[in-house]
């Protein structure tokens, strides 16, 4: 298992999308970051261009096989731009939108693994590969090249974390965000899986909330790992009786507090950290030995 978008950046990177208020103001985030974009996806636009990016009305008209995708698709069209990326065999898939109905995302993220694409998302902000290029919102400026993969299920804090270690003086191998929605493309130990054998990562922050499992399959692909693992979870003093934030962090029982799951990480083998603060310490003193 690899990470396509870690193994050489993609240098043909499609958008969906692109000519909303945010979709264009994210398009020129990734031409700035140095991201190869070869062009848009815009039905009825087919011919035109935004900002120098020429629009197409479909995949099939693109002059090139894209090797990427970034989907600014509205919920309720996610899931279709989801297959007809898979179909078209685009190794990743970033899907941005938030709210997309719940079975639209399982057949969709069914449909892309079958497929052999990576689906990140959806309602993520995508990732940055520092110095190498951004596919979605994670902010360049936050970020700086070293050899910490940092994961996270919250896009807040992705970025927040993101500014910390770079302030802190620790860079990023990678800094991802995999997706806030209850059914993403991928779940972090599949994130984990693929950095085990990537040559430029020496350590993980894994940044994690209350609700759902996936720390728990996290814990259970930590002996696998070769690489120290520092976690930190959001959501330590939310009220034990109270379901809240958004499809991604719902407590629905003890099991999915944060109280516990820092806990499963513990035993597995993981350095746990109350905060992103204690986390990045502890960051410092393993990168040191």
């Amino acid at each position: 298992m690899t990470l396509p978008f870690l193994e050489r950046f993609p240098q043909r990177v499609v958008v969906f999308n692109p000519t909303g208020g945010y979709a264009a103001r994210q398009v020129t985030a990734m031409k700035e970051a140095g991201t190869q974009l070869l062009g848009g996806i815009a039905l009825g636009r087919g011919g035109g261009s935004l900002d120098g990016l020429p629009l197409f009305d479909s995949l099939a008209q693109l002059p090139e096989q894209p090797d990427a995708a970034v989907l600014y698709t509205p919920p309720e069209g996610t899931a279709d731009a989801i297959r007809q990326c898979a179909a078209a065999g685009i190794p990743t898939i970033v899907a941005a939108a938030e709210y997309v109905p719940l079975h639209d995302s399982l057949r969709a993220a069914e449909e892309a693994r079958a497929a052999g694409s990576w689906l990140v998302g959806p309602n993520t902000l995508g990732l940055c590969v520092p110095e190498e290029g951004l596919l979605g919102s994670v902010a360049p400026a936050f970020c700086s090249p070293g050899e910490v993969a940092l994961i996270g299920r919250s896009g807040t804090l992705t970025l927040t974390v993101a500014r910390l270690l770079t302030a802190a003086g620790i860079g990023q191998r990678i800094a991802i965000h995999v997706g806030g929605d209850a059914v993403i493309g991928r779940n972090p130990d599949e994130y984990l899986a693929a950095l085990a054998d990537d040559p430029r990562t020496r350590a993980v922050l894994y940044c994690g909330e209350i609700g759902g499992d996936k720390e728990y399959a996290l814990a259970e692909a930590l002996a696998r790992f070769p690489h120290p693992v520092v976690a930190t979870l959001v959501g330590r003093h939310a009220p034990a009786d109270r379901q809240m934030g958004h499809a991604g962090a719902l407590i629905g029982s003890e099991r999915e507090s944060a109280a516990a799951k820092l806990a499963a990480l513990r035993e597995a083998g993981a350095h746990t950290a109350n905060t992103p603060y204690e986390a990045i310490a502890i960051l410092k003193k393993l990168l040191a030995r």
